[in-house]
């Protein structure tokens, strides 16, 4: 990136470094001896950003964030995301240097939340300092980063949050929602496409409430970043729409206070602070070398830079007694006056808006209304049916209704997913027709922003869902997998779910995306086969709290199952059920999922009528299944029946499990093709006969 002014020292003089006089340059060195002891007892980590960053993220903390340590829940606080996750030693020092309490089960402890001896297992198992910072994991850490530019995109999640608390429980004398949101990125996040993405939807959605601090240090593991990054970031982001300021260096800790002043004071442009800095600042041999970036610096370099520090040389993991007593009086203090006195100011709330303080009361628990889902529709019988993305967006408005803080949007195909909230406006500023009570968002075509959003705003106990065509949830891949990291209660909403798709062919015709979905750990993919499915499928995932779901939908009409012939959709709650079975011993299971059941249902049909004694059996989730008792998963699929049909318009890859040895599977094998539906369904293979001549085969 081009600089207008000259790089800073590489290393300081020792007499101006340490000022052993001045209590916050005692902090800042506290925390870059920290970096380098832990990074070099673990022999492992990234130290130089957390070194040259030190003064940047310890003036934030302590003379400008809004924070309580003994309250690291408090609703109001500052959120600070750390989006350079390797420097993960930077924060982890600065929760033990601020004394943050640790948060068990939901609530505040008298415990610290890391101690020097948890400092000392950095990057060590079962520790409570990871190699980089987990949510959840580690209290104060306030969302799960490392991919580079993850962080970026959830911090936009985060001020999108403030900003609809604000507008819609912020009443005449009850300003309850008024923080700002910091994020701390580097030349990494520049570079990923996903802080672009979410970089030009901040600017549209005049986020003010939003600050990033770019450590503009130009090393990345591979040497300077004039190898592959040479733009004009400023341009760029002043291009956006944001403002824009510079730091010519970043210890220059008065300068960078006045930057912050400023970055408060723009409330309708959100900024970038471009902190020019040196990787490993202070270091005689390493700073602004690659080397610093991401290995330790050596036991020699570290004696030599505690030196250049006027810091004992032989110290270890030094913590001198000024530290912590200078951090209360300073965040500390201000931030427990601002904690009361909001707390005051929540309970004269209460009183006066009790509905809203009762609504405001289940967003910080996690909890549901009652009666969230008294408006869910039950669907007759109907040979042509709906569309499950359409029968989806029915019982997504039955549910918002009940439920306010249910909100979201689409990657500009709201029409096409269904996902629009009727009656609700758009979250938008007033110049562009909305307002930020708004509950329907439009995310552009920006999935991996989408995504990372999404988490964001799930952070502050909303619960959003994203909307696009399964087809592009590989631009999601990144923020769903995050997402089941953080245990998110998010939804994603995947209509155009097979080939079904039919004329947009094989580029929007999804066939290993399904696979991709099962096979992420702590994600429930959930694909319905009928209008009432997806009725339970909501039913489920609105209930649940501990992680994420993917919801599979057609853009096909799906004939609407007569309940009274076969078994109820709240079978779907189990994963898996008998939808369809007959009195004796089954010869064959015809297992299926969406859109394909009802093949399998009208193929069960027709070998009932020739005396074969058939089951079908509905699978909307793997995952939901797996996790039932082993009597209710032979139930359904006895290991001695055998003689076993899978049809999914999707890839074959991990129905062996439920196929069996022996079990046919009626899959895609390639990619599909473009041309009306039905003839695409069958020339690959999904039709009633097929599935016939399979079980057949599969009696002997």
């Amino acid at each position: 990136m081009r600089v207008s002014f000259s790089t800073p020292l590489r290393a300081p003089a020792g007499a101006q470094a340490g000022r052993a006089n001045n209590p916050d340059m005692l902090c800042i060195n506290t925390i870059r001896t920290l970096v380098m002891d832990a990074v070099q007892n673990a022999n492992s980590g990234h130290p130089g950003a957390a070194m040259s960053m030190a003064p940047i993220a310890y003036t934030l903390w302590q003379n400008t964030l809004n924070y309580d340590p003994t309250a690291p829940l408090w609703p109001n606080r500052d959120r600070f995301v750390l989006s350079i996750g390797h420097a993960s030693m930077l924060l982890y020092a600065l929760i033990h240097v601020a004394g943050i309490r640790q948060v068990t089960d939901g609530k505040v402890t008298d415990e610290p939340a890391l101690s020097v001896e948890d400092l000392k297992q950095f990057r060590q198992f079962g520790s409570k300092t990871p190699g980089h910072p987990e949510y959840g994991h580690t209290t104060g850490v306030e969302t799960t980063t490392g991919p580079l530019g993850a962080g970026c995109g959830n911090s936009v999640g985060m001020a999108i949050a403030e900003k609809w608390l604000a507008a819609r429980y912020n009443k005449p004398g009850f300003t309850l929602f008024d923080h700002h949101v910091y994020t701390l990125c580097g030349d990494g996040d520049m570079m990923e496409g996903v802080s672009s993405e979410a970089a030009s939807l901040a600017a549209h959605l005049e986020l003010g409430n939003l600050t990033w601090i770019y450590d503009s240090n130009r090393i990345s593991i591979e040497g300077s970043t004039e190898v592959a990054f040479t733009e004009n970031v400023a341009e760029r982001f002043a291009a956006y729409g944001w403002q824009v300021l510079e730091l010519k260096d970043a210890n220059d800790t008065a300068t960078f206070t006045d930057l912050l002043a400023r970055a408060k004071a723009e409330t309708r442009k959100p900024t970038l602070i471009i902190a020019h800095s040196v990787i490993a600042w202070g270091a005689p041999h390493k700073a602004g070398k690659a080397s610093a970036h991401g290995e330790p610096l050596g036991a020699e370099e570290v004696r030599e830079t505690k030196k250049v520090l006027n810091w004992p040389e032989d110290s270890s993991f030094a913590v001198p007694d000024a530290v912590l007593p200078h951090m209360r009086a300073g965040l500390g203090a201000r931030g427990a006056a601002a904690r009361t006195a909001w707390e005051a100011l929540f309970a004269s709330y209460r009183a006066t808006h009790p509905h809203e303080a009762g609504e405001l009361d289940a967003i910080f628990s996690g909890t549901l209304p009652e009666g969230w889902d008294a408006d869910i529709p039950l669907y007759p019988t109907d040979a042509k049916g709906t569309a499950s993305r359409a029968s989806s967006g029915e019982v997504l408005n039955a549910v918002a209704g009940r439920l306010p803080w249910l909100l979201g949007g689409s990657a500009d195909l709201a029409p096409s997913t269904k996902t629009l909230l009727t009656g609700e406006g758009s979250f938008q500023p007033a110049q562009w027709g909305g307002s930020y009570a708004g509950r329907n968002f439009h995310f552009g075509v920006r999935e991996h922003a989408m995504g990372a959003i999404v988490n964001g705003m799930a952070l502050y106990g909303l619960r959003p869902y994203g909307a696009g065509f399964l087809i592009f949830s590989d631009y999601m891949k990144a923020p769903i997998r995050l997402s089941a990291l953080m245990g998110l209660p998010v939804t994603y909403i995947f209509t155009h779910d097979s080939i079904g798709v039919g004329e947009d062919g094989p580029t929007h015709q999804p066939i290993e995306q399904l696979v991709q979905l099962r096979a992420t750990p702590g994600l429930v993919t959930l694909r319905p086969a009928d209008a009432n499915e997806v009725a339970e499928a909501w039913r489920y995932l609105i209930a649940n709290r501990s992680g994420p779901a993917a919801l599979a939908l057609s853009r096909q009409n799906l004939p609407t199952l007569d309940r009274t012939r076969y078994a109820p959709a709240s079978g779907l709650a189990k994963g898996a059920y008998v939808l369809a079975s007959s009195e004796q011993t089954p010869k064959v299971i015809l297992i299926a999922t969406g859109s394909e059941l009802s093949l399998a249902v009208d193929a069960y049909e027709i070998l009932s009528a020739q005396g074969v004694p058939a089951r079908v059996v509905s699978m909307p989730s793997w995952e939901l299944f797996e996790v039932q008792p082993q009597s209710y998963r032979e139930s359904v699929l006895p290991c001695a029946v055998t003689g076993r049909v899978v049809v999914e318009a999707g890839s074959a890859i991990g129905w062996d499990r439920y196929a069996g040895p022996t079990g046919a599977i009626i899959t895609m094998n390639g990619f599909g093709a473009s041309g009306p539906a039905s003839q695409l369904l069958k020339h690959f293979g999904f039709t009633v006969d097929a599935v016939v001549n399979a079980a057949r085969t599969q009696l002997g």
